[in-house]
């Protein structure tokens, strides 16, 4: 039995191995390393390792064992969008070209799906007509109760440029936030270590938020907020530690129990800028009605 393939474009600097448990069939590793020494797996026919980083047009030739499409759980398990889903998500597009969309992510909805929620923004727009002949890559997040821009890939090749731009922070985020009373100053720059747990394990990470006011009276402030890092409930966590937890927020607040008349969480991711080569991007998403309610009921302005 003898079986050709073509590397694609979507998949160039991938380990073989990952590209052949991805394209191929879903086998152990073990298998894999076997028929490679055997030479029943060949990369232009020649012999290779799983660690090659496969090229565009490279030809694999896969011979001498029967391929058994193994299931792929991940698939099975996905949420399945309804027509409600599909209805709303053609109003979230702010930007939508051949390599990534921009969308006005509503609260509420996980970018991924979790133990506590199946239904997920990739999940849905899997099932759109822009995302139709493509696949969605998350290249960051924003927690399941924030609102706002989120970037998706469309192609592994921008999803790894935008996970570099990320982490050399060339990606410049601006957020919107109403917070329980005042910060001392009307500007200024929040430096903190943050802990994080694996499992009983402490990690340190260093957190830097950028903030200003931009409106405030004695009980409540309006801040825009510009995260340097990138780190878990960055800004939540933040604020709250230096006595300002943004309203609505159930997790890192100053009581211990939730307030009665709860609040949706505001904090707004309201525009990012990149550059992609010479082409400079920038993009805004308007908060939703609910959240300029809530900033007209807290007597403050956008």
């Amino acid at each position: 039995m003898k079986n050709l393939f073509f590397i694609d474009h979507d998949f160039v600097n991938s380990r073989l191995d990952k590209w052949f448990k991805k394209k191929v069939c879903n086998v152990p590793q073990s298998f894999i390393e076997k028929n490679l020494r055997k030479g029943n797996i060949r990369i232009n026919n020649k012999k290779a390792k799983s660690s090659y980083k496969v090229q565009k047009n490279d030809k694999v030739l896969v011979k001498n064992f029967d391929l058994i499409k193994r299931i792929d759980k991940k698939k099975l398990n996905r949420y399945q969008a309804t027509k409600k889903d599909l209805s709303f998500s053609s109003e979230i597009f702010i930007e939508n070209n051949e390599d990534f969309v921009v969308i006005n992510k509503p609260a509420g909805i996980p970018v991924q799906s979790g133990t506590k929620s199946r239904r997920n923004i990739l999940d849905i727009l899997r099932k759109t007509k822009e995302f139709s002949g493509s696949e969605p890559y998350t290249v960051h997040r924003i927690d399941k109760e924030t609102t706002g821009i989120l970037i998706v890939a469309k192609n592994r090749k921008s999803a790894q440029l935008f996970t570099s731009l990320f982490r050399i922070r060339k990606i410049h985020k601006t957020y919107l936030g109403v917070v329980l009373g005042q910060p001392k100053k009307n500007t200024g720059t929040l430096i903190d270590t943050l802990i994080n747990y694996e499992g009983e394990k402490k990690i340190y990470t260093k957190a830097i938020t950028h903030y200003s006011v931009l409106d405030s009276n004695n009980n409540y402030s309006l801040l825009k907020i510009n995260p340097e890092t990138g780190r878990k409930h960055q800004i939540r966590k933040q604020l709250l530690i230096h006595g300002c937890p943004i309203i609505g927020d159930d997790k890192y607040r100053l009581i211990d129990k939730p307030t009665r008349n709860k609040n949706s969480l505001m904090l707004h991711a309201y525009k990012i800028n990149f550059s992609i080569g010479p082409k400079k991007y920038n993009f805004k998403a308007e908060p939703s009605q609910e959240f300029k309610k809530i900033v007209k009921e807290k007597y403050l302005r956008i």
